[in-house]
């Protein structure tokens, strides 16, 4: 058993099981997994086969299928068994000078070589396949103008050769996330699975040619027989922004008909029913600034009719996966509730919801067998990484059996508790406390508070990227609350703060913290707060409004909400909140912590990479330079190629080394030590 995986260098170094796929006939699952690079530069993706019965059934052990220096990706199956995957690794049979780039590979089901089975010169992304008839179905980036492969590599290479790297937006987004958008767009290709064992896939055919911008972010699901590709599609909104219907698309003919669609709605995430006749989606509603915040159900579409229902009247889950049971008479749903994120089986018939998980677990990846009696899941809780497990589908608050994993297993350095308070307006608020192994009432441990991000988010599982027994193995307790905003305690945590982000948290933050310090084992004069994005947010929100913590650590947050709410990927989810800064400037005023900054008396650590669209750079160097001006003690941690997140191995333990370090400044009150390498 591994025990010092809490060392930075360690850390970086652990086996992360990503995703978890089922072969058609139930007998072997294949997962991502992602393990550091031998350069120790970057993190690279495998797959690797897991067993379906546990050890004691007498499941073996975990065996890797694909090794290259590019890794693999996004795993499916096709009817024989054989595994579809995506990778950047070149093609031995390429022509001389072409370029390699994300293509579709194929690993035969009785083993042998991995070989290429469909390329394209915009790379290949999500695919999905027909049950039955193996039709495969993907999405390919294509430059408007382009009629054939042949014309999009000319566009391609007319481009490079011209030394163009502009690009022309008439529309919503410019950028999501850490990418830019265009000049290219996807679009759908299908083609017939392999005619024989040395075989590609057939000619891909362009199933969208006016696709545009539609299919940006799309996912797909194709009926059993493969005559039908169920996608989303976006169409243009108001103010140019755009809202997402969901199509069904004659895979023969390309003749689309929308199934989904509303004006006040969104529906994404299909998912064809086993039998072919049902669709299952996710419907959303992104909230009103003077009515009702946003909310998300479980949607049921008759594929024939498009006739839609809600599969989830009456209940307030937020559906964070789905997935159907084979017989196509229940739907699995994962769900945010008080704190865990468990699995429930809801029969389409009758509506009957029964959760399936009684655990603190948080689940993920589902995969119900064919015969119907179990459900495959990765489960993770703050005191586990994730892990495959197999799941009894007809139980009710059922325990997981554990399957032998290629992961990392681990022993926490500490213990996980919980605590429950009431906020000032008889709220309660609950949560997760991670306790370093020493803390006791007559060692009492430093705390440090967390928020989360989001902010429609729950603290409720393992996080590689923000890991609080890296703090606990240091001697620190870490508090996780889950206060306004956040999903698993019904809409009313929504409506609290709606619009009022920073005066309704924090009240519901400090009471948490409240709770925390009160017990013998924390020493409340030793305190510190971080958070990233809506948690970094908050941070920035909390330095002005106490000085009761040593010190804080605001990353990727927001700071000035004026120009954040043009900077951002995409502004008119904001503003169905907010509203823009010129026509309701009320909220705006009551929310931006910058007009704050004049209060703020902690030290600050400020950290936010370069790459990041979704909260951009200038908010970090406003806040940076707001705090020099105000001759507050801070420091500005900046990465000129990372995005909203650190992810590289490097990066990631320098993220760790200033934070360490800038609290045993500020809370042990050592003397100031700078990182090595910076």
């Amino acid at each position: 058993m591994v025990r010092s995986w809490y060392e930075l260098p360690e850390y970086v170094r652990l086996r992360r099981v990503n995703g978890l796929r089922l072969s058609p006939d139930g007998t072997r699952l294949v997962a991502p997994v992602s393990g550091i690079a031998p350069d120790a530069k970057s993190f690279r993706s495998a797959l690797w086969e897991i067993d379906v019965s546990p050890e004691a059934e007498g499941g073996s052990a975990p065996r890797r299928l694909t090794r290259s220096a590019e890794g693999e990706s996004g795993v499916g199956f096709l009817p024989d068994g054989s595994v579809l995957f995506t990778t950047g690794r070149p093609d031995p049979e390429a022509g001389a000078g072409d370029k390699a780039s994300s293509a579709l590979w194929l690993l035969p089901a009785g083993g042998g070589e991995a070989r290429q089975v469909a390329s394209r010169p915009g790379g290949v992304g999500p695919f999905t396949v027909a049950r039955d008839s193996g039709l495969v179905a993907f999405t390919s980036d294509v430059f408007p103008r382009s009629e054939d492969a042949e014309g999009d590599k000319e566009a391609r290479k007319a481009r490079e050769e011209a030394g163009v790297s502009a690009i022309l937006h008439e529309e919503l987004p410019v950028r999501h996330w850490d990418s830019d958008v265009g000049p290219d767009h996807p679009r759908y290709f299908v083609a017939a699975p392999p005619a024989d064992d040395d075989a590609r896939l057939g000619e891909p055919r362009d199933l969208t040619p006016d696709a545009g911008t539609a299919l940006l972010g799309a996912g797909g699901s194709l009926t059993p027989d493969g005559t039908v590709l169920v996608t989303e599609w976006r169409v243009p909104a108001a103010g140019g922004a755009h809202r997402t219907e969901v199509v069904a698309v004659d895979t023969a003919t390309g003749e689309r008909r929308a199934i989904a669609t509303a004006p006040e709605f969104d529906f994404g995430r299909p998912q064809v029913s086993p039998d072919g006749r049902s669709v299952l989606l996710v419907r959303s509603h992104e909230g009103e600034y003077d009515g009702e915040p946003r909310d998300e159900t479980a949607w049921l579409v008759d594929l024939a009719t498009g006739e839609g229902r809600d599969l989830l009247p009456g209940h307030e889950m937020w559906p964070r996966e789905l997935a159907w049971s084979a017989d196509s008479g229940a739907v699995f749903v994962v769900a945010d509730e008080n704190g865990r994120r468990p699995v429930f089986r809801v029969d389409t018939a009758t509506g009957a919801v029964t959760r399936i998980t009684g655990d603190h677990g948080a689940y993920s990846g589902l995969n119900p067998s064919p015969d119907g009696r179990y459900v495959y899941a990765l489960r993770d809780a703050w005191d586990a990484p994730p892990a495959p497990v197999r799941l009894a589908s007809d139980t009710e608050d059922g325990e997981p059996a554990y399957l032998r994993t290629p992961g990392s297993a681990l022993t926490m350095p500490g213990a996980l508790t919980e605590v429950e308070t009431t906020a000032d307006d008889g709220t309660r608020i609950r949560s997760w406390l991670v306790l370093p192994e020493e803390a006791s009432a007559e060692s009492p441990a430093p705390l440090m508070l967390w928020v989360h991000g989001g902010p429609y988010m729950s603290f409720n599982g393992w996080s590689w990227r923000w890991n609080p027994w890296l703090l606990a193995a240091r001697g620190y307790a870490v508090l996780l609350p889950d206060p306004a905003l956040s999903t698993g305690y019904g809409q009313d945590m929504l409506r609290r703060a709606w619009g009022a982000w920073g005066p309704r948290t924090y009240a519901d933050v400090m009471a948490a913290t409240d709770a925390a310090v009160a017990r013998d084992d924390i020493d409340a004069e030793r305190t510190a707060m971080m958070g990233g994005s809506f948690g970094g947010y908050m941070a920035n929100w909390i330095a002005g409004h106490t000085d009761r913590f040593k010190a804080i650590v605001s990353h990727a947050s927001l700071w000035g909400l004026d120009g954040f709410s043009g900077t951002t990927d995409y502004p008119p989810v904001w503003e169905r909140e907010f509203g823009t800064p010129l026509d309701r400037p009320e909220r705006y005023t009551l929310n931006s912590p910058h007009l704050h900054a004049a209060d703020i008396r902690t030290p600050m650590l400020v950290i936010h990479g370069d790459k990041d669209y979704r909260v951009p750079i200038s908010e970090g160097l406003r806040l940076w330079r707001d705090l020099l001006l105000h001759e507050v003690d801070a420091k500005f941690l900046y990465f000129p190629d990372e995005n909203h997140w650190i992810l590289t191995p490097g990066n990631a333990q320098i993220w760790y080394k200033t934070v360490f370090a800038f609290l045993d400044h500020h809370v042990h009150g050592k003397e100031w030590a700078r990182p090595d390498l910076l």
